[in-house]
């Protein structure tokens, strides 16, 4: 199981270009640097950014 994304799988699951998902990832650290969190420059955490872009984990079980 990954647990972060690169830049690459994030335009993947957001059908964006790779210089847009950069930028989300950029901006998605900052938040959790404000919050305290130890980040990776260019990866973000997966359950982060599916909380983030109202994303349905791949796992969740719809009822």
């Amino acid at each position: 199981m990954t647990v972060f994304v690169k830049a690459d799988e994030t335009a993947m699951l957001l059908n964006c270009s790779k210089n847009t998902a950069y930028k989300i990832i950029a901006k998605l650290n900052d938040e959790l640097e404000t919050k305290g969190f130890l980040t990776i420059r260019g990866r973000i955490s997966k359950d982060y950014l599916y909380e983030r872009m109202g994303i349905k984990a791949e796992n969740e079980v719809v009822s």
